[in-house]
């Protein structure tokens, strides 16, 4: 699409097609680039810190600390190491009694 660049206003104007098709909507932060001559539209997207509530932001970050306690199992040599040792676990829960909460 081509449009022409007017004197007043001296903003330049996205039509709305343009912006449809690359999904810049209302409120949205872009970063313009120059190079060359060439001016790149580069959608700033949001941080995780900006993405979450502060409530959200701490259960993910409380469940990360858990996840970090473990278990792990590994690093294996390579990965028939790391089949094998499933292959051994799933074998191990089959013959395991099962446990109500």
């Amino acid at each position: 699409m081509t449009v022409t660049v007017k004197k007043n206003p001296t903003e330049l104007v996205v039509p709305p097609s343009i912006r449809r098709r690359a999904g810049i909507k209302a409120g949205d932060q872009v970063e313009f680039k120059v190079s060359g001559g060439i001016i790149n539209i580069i959608p700033k997207l949001p941080s995780a810190a900006t993405e979450y509530t502060p409530v959200q932001r701490r259960v993910i970050d409380e469940r990360l600390d858990e996840a970090a306690k473990g278990p792990y199992h590994g690093p294996f040599d390579n990965a028939e190491a790391a089949v094998r040792f499933l292959q051994k676990e799933i074998r191990a829960r089959k013959t395991r009694p099962k446990t109500t909460k």
